[in-house]
């Protein structure tokens, strides 16, 4: 990849992140947030989302504006998104999330390099955008880069987060209903995924739980799931392991139990995102996605991926799914024993 420095632009006192969804990848931008913030403390910052995303920027600390691209509302329509004296950044790199930044008016407009873009045509809204980086790069330091054209070079992962004392108080008691003791580990079961290739299969979280029981003492186990069909897997799985079910629970419910536990187990969705911005331990289960790229960040973490000729394919289906299948129940105990005895 040649060699291109990144062009500068001048720096502004308003600043528009477009970063719509996913869930996930929402947590991803927050460090570029994060660095926008240190850089101009006293710039004002909006964010462009969809309202799934909502939830989560209500965590965020030092956000100034949420603009909420509500159903059936056509973007250019929604309140105060249009004004030409601050810089746009587009995260996303799609066709709308570039039209966002076009009809915002903002006359710098910053995106990243075609080549980088899940939809190339969306380089067409941008007035600069960022020399082509990696494909294994980490997603959150290829945020970070989009920062370059304002002078800022910064490489912390902070997330801003602060979740509500309501939601903790919350999930503090249905823990306690649950039956979760004094002194016991929560270790958090997250079977549920957006793509069906990301869904570690239910006889494999039921071994591993068996497993984890017979090798440890003093653990608690929670099965999370989002809709009917992950809750009727999780089902399966609580009969052939013991394991409860969680409630159904809102995001900043969610987050708000994943800082209550001492591990999660996940594959590559919000959950797992979530908890890494929050330091909670994981192990990460990865199948179609680059764990490179998406991954936990931190040394301690662990990940188990079995790399395919096929892969990384990043399909939402497909009728072999080894990539993921191949990772055993043994496996990933040992993986989850590793990372409690490192806490």
């Amino acid at each position: 990849m040649a060699s291109e420095a990144a062009p500068r632009v001048l720096p502004s006192g308003h600043f528009l992140i477009i970063r719509l969804s996913s869930l996930g990848d929402i947590i991803h931008t927050l460090p570029a947030f994060a660095a926008l913030r240190r850089a101009f403390p006293k710039a004002r910052i909006s964010w462009v989302v969809n309202p799934a995303g909502q939830a989560i920027l209500e965590c965020v600390t030092g956000l100034d504006e949420m603009l909420v691209i509500k159903p059936g509302k056509l973007l250019w329509n929604v309140r105060g998104l249009r004004r030409r004296d601050r810089v746009a950044l587009d995260f996303q790199g799609l066709i709308k999330s570039g039209l966002a930044a076009a009809l915002s008016m903002a006359r710098t407009r910053l995106g990243f390099h075609k080549n980088n873009l899940k939809e190339s045509l969306a380089s067409a809204f941008y007035t600069h955008h960022i020399p082509e980086v990696s494909e294994d790069m980490s997603v959150i330091r290829k945020n970070l880069k989009l920062l370059a054209p304002l002078g800022i070079d910064d490489d912390r992962f902070e997330f801003p987060l602060k979740v509500p004392a309501s939601a903790t108080n919350k999930v503090r008691a249905e823990l306690r209903r649950l039956g979760l003791k004094r002194g016991q580990k929560l270790i958090l079961c997250n079977l549920g995924a957006a793509w069906k290739t990301k869904r570690w299969q239910a006889q494999h979280w039921a071994a591993f739980i068996r497993v984890m029981k017979s090798k440890r003492r003093g653990l608690f186990f929670l099965l999370l799931w989002g809709n009917k069909e992950e809750a009727d897997a999780a089902s399966i799985v609580s009969a052939q392991s013991g394991a409860p079910l969680a409630p159904f629970l809102s995001l900043v419910e969610v987050m708000a139990l994943l800082q209550e536990a001492s591990l999660l187990v996940s594959g590559d969705t919000f959950a797992l995102q979530a908890a890494c911005a929050l330091a909670v331990p994981v192990v990460g289960l990865f199948g179609p996605t680059n764990p490179r790229r998406n991954g936990p960040f931190r040394r301690e973490d662990k990940t188990a991926y079995h790399p395919k000729d096929c892969g990384p394919c990043y399909k939402r289906e497909c009728r072999r799914a080894e990539c993921l299948d191949d990772i055993s129940a043994d496996e990933v105990a040992a993986l989850a024993l590793g990372r409690l005895r490192m806490r």
